[in-house]
């Protein structure tokens, strides 16, 4: 029944949009939570639809998997651009097409809100202080970032929600000035890997970048009040309502909350 009205609603939105000669960047008021179908585990058989969806690039490995699976479940294409989130923004806006946007964090769908027809969250995004293993440098929170001879890479701030973060952080602390940022990059895996191939010092990533046994995460609270949530944002141009339906029920199912839990995610609940 709240699949049914939910659907009616958007049908209706849609219809009222086209009558007054408007487009999905007039909508006023803002997006409802996303309704998904198949609740009860079972997928139709999608063979002939496309999804065209853009996510963000730090979570390119565990979305491909959930793509793949759901691929191979309904035989459904998927087509995923990969990208930072400004990329994804300028897509958006220009090509004005597409399914579905999976950004790193709610806070990345508002340059797109007019194109939003309405959003579920998935899972936590979870920011991390990372350093090389055994910590060489003892370094144990922000501040220890400020000590002489530690170089820092940071994800653009601009561009990615993480570059963002870490440039609250510092300036939450009021250390921005102090620490020696040697570099910026276009995306969170890219940020780890600076780390990883020893070019610096430390980083801040997401907790999933942070898989990987050359470097470990810092255990401190400074960037626990920058915990994210990554949003699926159903797109007003939409194509395929059935396609775009059961994949965001997929996406709630117990074997997509897998995939991202093998990956470090956390769920919402």
């Amino acid at each position: 029944m709240k699949r049914t009205l939910g659907l009616t609603l958007v049908l209706l939105t849609l219809l009222s949009l086209a009558a007054c000669g408007a487009n999905p960047s007039s909508a006023a008021t803002p997006p409802a939570p996303e309704t998904t179908a198949s609740a009860d585990g079972t997928y139709s058989n999608l063979s002939g639809h496309t999804l065209l969806i853009y996510c963000g690039a730090g979570m390119t490995d565990p979305f491909s998997e959930i793509a793949s699976a759901f691929e191979k479940e309904t035989g459904c294409t998927m087509e995923v651009t990969y990208a930072n989130a400004g990329q994804a923004q300028t897509q958006i806006k220009t090509a004005q097409e597409g399914d579905l946007f999976v950004a790193g964090s709610a806070d990345e769908l508002k340059p797109v809100s007019d194109f939003i027809a309405g959003q579920t969250d998935l899972v936590k995004h979870i920011p991390v202080l990372v350093v090389a293993a055994g910590n060489p440098k003892q370094i144990t929170c922000l501040k220890d970032l400020t000590a002489e001879g530690i170089t820092v890479v940071l994800g653009d701030g601009d561009a990615t929600p993480i570059g963002k973060i870490a440039d609250k952080a510092l300036a939450g602390q009021k250390i921005t000035e102090e620490v020696e940022i040697i570099a910026r990059s276009a995306t969170a895996p890219a940020v780890a890997n600076a780390l990883i191939t020893s070019s610096c010092d430390a980083v801040i990533v997401w907790k999933e970048n942070a898989a990987n046994d050359a470097i470990e995460i810092v255990g401190t609270t400074d960037l626990d009040p920058f915990v994210k949530t990554v949003p699926a944002a159903s797109l007003a141009f939409s194509k395929d309502e059935a396609a775009r339906s059961e994949f965001l029920a997929f996406l709630a199912s117990d074997a997509a909350k897998a995939i991202w839990a093998s990956y470090g995610y956390e769920s919402m609940g």
